[in-house]
């Protein structure tokens, strides 16, 4: 793989969906790790997910009393350092200090509230150069962010394209995002590309120019913001994080601060739960998974990035940041995963889901879902109380009461499942499908 893509540091999880208390598993760049929090050094640890004994994923082990991280299968214990510390079969006399008993540790670092793991030479690891958003460093407690994640079945540069490419907005997203009816020429120009990426601005912005200026920034390999200051309203970002998890798979993390001109977005904006905020969240990114599930295998057909310009047919302005993005690949980077095969297309179904892409990685939403399960009893016994005052209320007040209890408690638990399904999977429908 091109040190492009391995000697970077790369965001693995927010810090607010990781638990002290469990570690938890990702992938990247093919690789499987497990993320656990090393009390001892109050510091997150990354190690290559499998115990050197018998290579089962630690993963699936526990925080043991000690703050070590502890194998599922027999129960050797490992502190933050990859050093094994406890052997529970070993003789007193016998207990392993072997180099073959250590599990490798990959620096990590945390910024903006995300948890990073650097995949090159440990050595070369330089905490001051994680990929962030400096804006987000001027004034923080000025803005507003939120933010979310999924697994997507699409390499990171299909996800990259996709969002870098602001012209899809009206058709792709409409009713949902965007509206037909503001398409228009996009007169984007690059003004910077270098190694490093590229910077572009868009002059008269979306909208057919009612929101102002839009600035594009890609620090590659995995990082662009789209920066709009909406007159009169608020400083909007767009960040997206596309990480390489393995061929045909990344986790898109994705993030939208608000600088806000007045008190009171800002207000309301907080109101909003963040599982419900992620249920939208989905919908907009099911508008285009689809289709660019089946792009990215076409293209790849044709030979992949080195042919872009063969495959595609891009006579537009509009498409300048697709093709800056391809020239870096081509240039500076090379793909990912170069020479693998994608994985067989999916159907809708598994494209639709929810909960394993996000939901189950999600505090917010899997407490949720949790909790909406919980109402279930809840729901039952109001329907058990309404018929009970409906049969003896003899049409006086009792029954009016069980009636409007009836009513409520179908209502609430017709709202629920519509949630709990939201937490589930999508339906595939896109809206701009359905509507005018």
């Amino acid at each position: 793989m091109h040190p492009t893509w391995t000697e970077q540091w790369w965001p693995v999880a927010y810090l607010r969906d990781l638990d002290p208390k469990r570690p938890s598993r990702f992938t990247l760049l093919d690789r499987d790790l497990v993320l656990w929090w090393d009390g001892a050094a109050s510091r997150w640890r990354a190690f290559p997910d499998q115990c050197p004994h018998r290579l089962v994923p630690l993963s699936e082990g526990r925080i043991n009393d000690q703050g070590q991280l502890e194998c599922p299968y027999h129960g050797w214990s490992f502190d933050g350092d990859g050093r094994c510390q406890r052997i529970p079969q070993a003789e007193e006399n016998t207990q392993s200090d072997s180099v073959r008993s250590r599990c490798s540790s990959l620096p990590t670092a945390v910024g903006q509230g995300l948890l990073f793991v650097w995949t090159g030479a440990p050595e070369a690891a330089d905490v001051d150069a994680l990929p962030l958003v400096p804006l987000l460093d001027e004034n923080p407690q000025s803005w507003t962010i939120q933010d979310t994640f999924r697994d997507l079945p699409m390499d990171s540069l299909t996800l990259l394209e996709n969002v870098l490419d602001v012209s899809h907005v009206p058709f792709t997203h409409h009713l949902t995002v965007g509206r037909r009816t503001n398409a228009a020429p996009v007169r984007a120009e690059i003004t910077r590309e270098d190694d490093s990426g590229f910077a572009a601005i868009w002059e008269e912005g979306p909208r057919r120019g009612a929101l102002g200026s839009q600035f594009t920034t890609f620090k590659a390999p995995q990082l662009m913001w789209h920066d709009l200051d909406a007159k009169g309203f608020a400083r909007i970002l767009t960040v997206v994080y596309a990480v390489p998890m393995r061929r045909g798979e990344c986790r898109l993390f994705a993030r939208f601060p608000f600088q806000f001109k007045t008190p009171l977005p800002r207000l309301l904006l907080g109101l909003r739960p963040r599982w419900l905020q992620h249920i939208g969240n989905h919908k907009v990114l099911e508008d285009d998974q689809v289709f660019l599930h089946w792009q990215e295998r076409t293209l790849a057909a044709a030979g992949g990035s080195a042919r872009v310009e063969r495959s595609y047919f891009m006579p537009c302005q509009a498409d300048v940041y697709v093709s800056a993005l391809h020239r870096w690949v081509q240039t500076h980077g090379s793909e990912p995963f170069a020479g693998q095969a994608l994985p067989a297309r999916q159907e809708l179904a598994p494209l639709m889901d929810r909960y394993h892409s996000h939901t189950r990685h999600c505090r917010s939403c899997s407490t949720a879902l949790r909790r909406i399960r919980g109402f279930r009893p809840w729901f039952l016994g109001g329907l058990w109380l309404a018929a009970v005052l409906v049969g003896i209320g003899q049409f006086g007040a009792l029954t009016w009461v069980g009636v409007s209890l009836a009513l409520i408690t179908a209502l609430g638990y017709r709202q629920c499942q519509r949630w709990e399904q939201g937490l589930l999977a999508g339906n595939g429908q896109a809206p701009r499908n359905d509507g005018l």
